[in-house]
């Protein structure tokens, strides 16, 4: 029975039917690795407009160093003057690692400024207007006296500086001098130079350490001006030795270090949100064991109306003394000359706790604000030991008071 004739061609059937299955697989297997060849071809066609040959890597990658080097160049530049921008926080990123230079090329800048270049926003919005009133007719009349009231009074000069300047041009001048317009003009440019000249004796480095402390709010350049008074006194020959005192602001000794790398100055700090105290004291005796000339000591800066932060200046300053008698020996102010009258309100608030020395005022070059510089010397009777008119070490200038009223005045 199995072996039929229609048995076995009903198996030869079966087989046949295997047979064209196997075979369709087969070749449906050899149609994938086509189209898989052929699909592989045209991407390798796509991908190969994109591609980019060795040298082309390697000048894609040299301009990658060139930008990243430029950043690192810019980053410098920003601490030294932009701090300025205001000594924003900064954060606790990894920092590039910094090249030390010599303090005379940091002295050196490519294109200092002059003083005139450093006050022309405060001569073009005070002083210009000023000479508009003055130039406007030959004889000062009582609209001209009222119109200068208002430049005073909008300069940021201060309510009662400007005052001032008014009763004196009233009771002071005589009728024949008011009636011409540039005697007026002299008359009112020779009292602001009296207003401005505080009898302030020059600093002569006369005790070792000579102790000095910096303070002022966040945002006014404070370490920033510390790093440049760093370099200012050791370009004169004196060694230096910075206190890290600021401990509260996040990444304000990585800050400071940097300027110490720079410059070579050493650097005392400790551990972030620590004693400030401590660590001036810390850097004091750390100066007297390896004979240092300087130490500048940098501060916290949290808002001026806290009481607390004005106790812990003041206890700062009591440990300055425990550590060498009669120390500090100086007290700088540093003021934003952006801030305007707010700046006297600070000067007022930091004199009146501390009896601050003297005063430096910061980013003259950025702002119209420059009046404050009459109204803070008028009121407080504090001498302005330094000025800042721009980004480099060189920018940070002695003040004159006869030179600072000249460049002011001047057409």
């Amino acid at each position: 029975m199995l072996n039929s004739p229609f048995v076995q061609g009903e198996a030869l059937i079966k087989l046949s039917g295997i047979g064209d299955i196997i075979f369709l697989i087969i070749l449906g297997g050899f149609a994938l690795l086509i189209m898989l060849a052929l699909y592989k071809k045209l991407v390798s066609k796509k991908r190969s407009k994109y591609e980019v040959t060795p040298s082309q890597k390697e000048e894609s990658l040299n301009e990658a160093v060139i930008e990243k080097q430029e950043e690192l160049d810019e980053e410098t530049i920003s601490i030294e003057g932009g701090e300025e921008s205001g000594d924003k926080e900064a954060s606790h990123e990894e920092r590039p690692e910094v090249i030390p230079i010599k303090v005379e090329e940091l002295a050196k800048p490519i294109q200092p400024k002059t003083l005139k270049e450093g006050l022309k926003k405060t001569h073009d919005g005070f002083i210009s207007r000023l000479n508009r009133i003055f130039f406007s007719s030959k004889s000062i009349t009582k609209q001209n006296i009222d119109a200068i009231e208002e430049v005073l009074f909008t300069s940021d000069v201060g309510v009662k500086t400007s005052q001032r300047l008014l009763d004196f041009l009233s009771d002071t001048l005589s009728k024949k001098e008011l009636e011409d317009s540039s005697k007026v003009r002299e008359a009112l440019k020779q009292k602001i130079k009296e207003m401005i000249k505080i009898d302030a004796p020059p600093i002569i480095f006369d005790k070792k350490p000579y102790i000095i402390m910096v303070v002022g709010v966040n945002g006014v350049g404070k370490t920033t001006t510390i790093g440049k008074l760093g370099s200012k006194y050791k370009a004169l020959g004196k060694t230096v030795l910075f206190a890290a005192g600021d401990t509260f602001r996040a990444a304000a000794s990585e800050q400071i270090e940097i300027w110490g790398e720079r410059t070579g100055i050493q650097v005392v700090s400790g551990q972030e949100g620590g004693d400030p105290a401590a660590v001036i004291y810390d850097a004091i005796s750390a100066a007297k064991a390896k004979n240092i000339d300087i130490v500048i000591a940098d501060t916290a800066g949290r808002l001026h109306t806290k009481l607390p932060l004005m106790e812990e200046l003041k206890k700062v300053k009591r440990v300055c003394n425990k550590a060498v008698e009669g120390a500090p020996h100086e007290i700088f102010l540093v003021l934003d000359a952006n801030t305007g009258q707010n700046a006297i309100s600070q000067a007022r608030e930091f004199n009146e706790a501390l009896n601050i020395t003297g005063i430096i005022l910061t980013k003259l070059d950025g702002t119209a604000k420059g009046g404050v510089v009459i109204g803070i010397c008028d009121e407080l009777k504090k001498p302005i030991r330094y000025i800042g008119i721009g980004e480099s070490v060189e920018d940070l200038r002695d003040f004159d008071p006869d030179e600072f009223v000249e460049a002011l005045f001047e057409q």
